[in-house]
């Protein structure tokens, strides 16, 4: 078990202190960092609602910012897909969502795809305990898949196809494209911070781990507005491999939060004060 009960707001206070004091450069270096992640973002939104409805790239700004404000006390983000739906007519609305779907999908598959790897890697080289297979939880799971596939043809495939089909490849490709360099993006805002709270780890270290811990950390169901807790619980197990202490990871993972989520929902909140939903 990893314990926390040293954590104190006061060694937070001190730990913003050594990164900020005598760094003011690096304040604005962070946010330049949190700028690029939701710039890509807001491109990948517009390139994708703009296949139902060429909106501006302000447009996107705001739905993006609105929809993650709108999001972040629902679970694992449900809330933005009807957020943002409401930004269009009501007869686009299904599609916008299955939009929306295809975006987070992109990121979450590239967050997949780089987190095998950070996985692969901390497997073959710290000695840990695989979790045993619950046998009850596995017959429940398997039984629920038995009933996707017995109802089946109930779900109307067919549409969803000849909706992706639409969907043009280059688009595809642009939308992951976005997806990882936003992905690349952060996760090396993480290391950032590590090397300057003064954590000696070497680079090809320390990236399987923290794509090991976004990878994690993506497939827990949990509470956007306690992402942070998440992601700095799973930091804390898996850098206690490589003797990080606690302080430092918990004042990253608190960091990133602030810089990535807290303040872009800041300035969400001014768009959902001010929203006025399409009726027609």
């Amino acid at each position: 078990m990893v314990s926390n009960q040293l954590l104190t707001a006061e060694q937070l206070k001190n730990q913003f202190s050594i990164l900020f004091l005598n760094n003011g450069w690096l304040l604005i270096f962070l946010l330049l960092c949190t700028d690029a992640n939701w710039l890509l973002e807001i491109v990948k939104w517009k390139t994708l609602a703009s296949l139902e409805k060429k909106i501006t790239f302000f447009e996107a700004f705001e739905q993006s910012f609105a929809s993650l404000t709108a999001s972040i006390i629902t679970p694992n983000r449900i809330g933005e897909y009807g957020a943002k739906a409401l930004f269009f007519e009501s007869e686009k609305r299904k599609n916008i969502m299955g939009l929306n779907l295809i975006g987070n999908l992109s990121q979450l598959v590239v967050t997949i795809f780089f987190g095998c790897f950070g996985i692969i890697y901390f497997l073959m080289n710290y000695s840990t305990e695989i979790p045993k297979i619950n046998t009850q939880n596995s017959l429940i799971l398997m039984l629920f898949l038995l009933i996707l596939i017995y109802f089946r043809k109930k779900i109307k495939l067919s549409k969803i196809k000849t909706f992706l089909n639409k969907i043009p490849k280059k688009t595809y490709v642009t939308v992951v494209i976005l997806a990882i360099l936003r992905y690349l993006i952060f996760t090396h805002q993480f290391y950032f911070l590590l090397f300057l709270l003064g954590i000696e780890i070497d680079y090809f270290t320390a990236l399987p781990l923290i794509f090991s811990m976004y990878f994690i950390a993506s497939i827990l169901p949990s509470l956007t507005i306690f992402d942070w807790v998440i992601k700095g619980s799973v930091a804390i197990f898996l850098f206690g491999f490589v003797a990080v202490n606690e302080l430092s990871i918990v004042t990253v993972t608190t960091l990133m939060y602030v810089l990535n989520f807290a303040i872009p929902a800041l300035f969400g909140s001014i768009f959902v004060l001010n929203f006025k939903p399409l009726t027609n």
